[in-house]
Formats: C-alpha cells, structure tokens, sequence
C-alpha cells in the first residue's frame, strides 16, 4: 500500500519562516500535540506532478501556475498552519507511524530526506510501500532530520536507512550555518542507526548550480566539498555510499536540464538514474 505522503516540493509550500511567534500552540508538553494531518487533493497532486515530474520535453501542456488553482492555496495555508504547530514536523508522519508499528511491519529500508526524497514518491510512486518507506519532507535542513530521526526512522526499527540531506543546508534554509554543523549532523543521524543495528545508506548531494529561491548563491562548489567529505566519512567507516551527484551533474555542477525541470529537484528521468543507482545498492547489501 503506498502510503499519503506526498507534498508539495517547492519551496513557495512553506513560504514563510516557521518561528513559534508565528502561531503559538496552547499547552506545552501535552498528551496529543498533533493537529489533523493534512491530505493533499487530487488536484494539486496532478498539478505538482505535471510541474516537478513529466519532463518538460514530455509535457502536453503548459505548466500551471500554482496561483491559479485555489486548492493548491489552501493546501498551502493548511501545511502552514501546522508547520506552525511543530517547526520539525513531528506529527507529520506520527499516524503512518503507528499504524505500521501496530501492524508489527518492520521496513526493508525508510528515507530520510527532504523534497528530493518527498518528490521521489511522486515520480517512482511504484517504489514505495510498506517496505520502502518514504519519510522526506520537504524544505528540510540536516538539523530538522536530526530532530526527528528517532520518530521516523529508529522507532520503525528498519533494517536500513537512506539519507539524503544538504541541498537545503547548502541554500540556508534554516539560516547560516558551518560545513561542520552540517558535517555533525550526518555524523549523528549515522551514529544512531549504527547504535539500534541499522544499515546506512549516504547519498551525496544531488547536484545544483543555482538555487531559484536564492537566487544569487552558487552552489555548486561546495556541493562538490561536502559531497567529497561524506564520500571519504562513508570509505573510513564501512557505509554504502550513493553518487547520485556525479551520475546526474552537467559539467558545472548543474543538475541536467533533461534531469529536472527547475534546476534542483529530478524529474521522472532523474529518479529513474536515481533509483537504478540505489538498486545496484541494495544488491550489494544482502539484507
């Protein structure tokens, strides 16, 4: 069964900064802090998918624009409202979750991610299931996954986990921060699967020139240094490690136009390299 956890990938879905000034929860520490999940129509996942996912050269129309179709807005507005509620997005997978504990499944392999990891649901929906378990939210930082790894990915007990963090971290999307903090943050989320017997799978930072919500940063450059670092971490402690940058980068560090059609995020084509190159993977890992 493939589970309702698509979103919205661009960043115009969380628009605004998430601060607890914006919209302050009653109550503290309370017993359900957890408001309605929020499902996305129909509509909007059609909208998205023709957007972030046919690739352009496949299109029989136009891209919409999201301004145009009010329930994209209000999807957006409910996402807000709750993001307000829990910054880290705690309850966003709570209720998937427990129903796969209460089902007593135990994932092959859950993703840690952020909207490259979200959208990959969308693109290669086929991959997804009880058994390979999509917990990407989008617009996510390293400190974000950190905060919640415990909730989405130690408490499901997997017998691997795909990290796939930095595109964000490298943007600031969570403001300034060092290439150890993020370097820290890897390190961590590694350290706690090892600990609870989990496998881990790094996946270098897919490749970008430009960031369209920042629009005068060149990414590119330091993309290459952390991917270079987690490259060698993953060599000196015995982790599968994933190039998805190398196999889908133009030669300035781009991600290939025929790859995505906003310059970050993969389209259908990209997630089809990105998921040949996580199978051959998994071939290798026997479990």
């Amino acid at each position: 069964m493939i589970r309702n956890r698509a979103s919205a990938l661009i960043l115009l879905l969380l628009s605004h900064s998430v601060t607890a000034q914006d919209n302050p929860a009653p109550g503290g520490i309370v017993d359900e802090p957890c408001p309605p999940p929020v499902i996305m129509p129909d509509s909007v996942r059609d909208q998205l998918v023709n957007m972030m996912i046919v690739p352009r050269a496949e299109r029989q129309a136009p891209a919409r624009d999201p301004g145009d179709n009010p329930a994209f807005g209000q999807y957006i507005a409910d996402l807000n409202a709750n993001a307000d509620k829990d910054w880290p997005r705690l309850c966003r997978f709570r209720a998937a979750n427990d129903d796969l504990m209460a089902r007593d499944i135990t994932p092959r392999i859950v993703f840690m991610g952020d909207s490259i990891t979200e959208n990959w649901l969308l693109g290669d929906p086929d991959l997804f299931n009880d058994n390979f378990v999509n917990s990407g939210i989008s617009a996510q930082t390293t400190p974000h996954m950190l905060l919640r790894f415990r909730n989405d990915v130690i408490d499901l007990n997997p017998q691997i986990v795909h990290i796939l963090a930095g595109t964000n971290d490298v943007a600031g999307n969570t403001g300034p921060s060092r290439p150890q903090d993020f370097k820290n943050n890897i390190m961590s989320m590694v350290e706690l699967a090892r600990a609870h017997g989990i496998d881990v799978i790094l996946g270098s930072i897919p490749p970008a020139a430009r960031f369209y919500w920042s629009p005068d940063m060149r990414p590119a450059q330091r993309i290459r240094e952390l991917n270079a670092w987690m490259q060698q971490y993953a060599q000196d402690f015995g982790i599968a490690y994933i190039d998805y940058f190398s196999a889908m980068a133009g030669p300035d560090g781009e991600l290939r136009e025929e790859l995505g059609n906003d310059g970050v995020h993969p389209n259908r084509d990209g997630y089809v390299i990105m998921r040949q190159l996580l199978e051959t993977q998994l071939a290798t890992m026997g479990n």
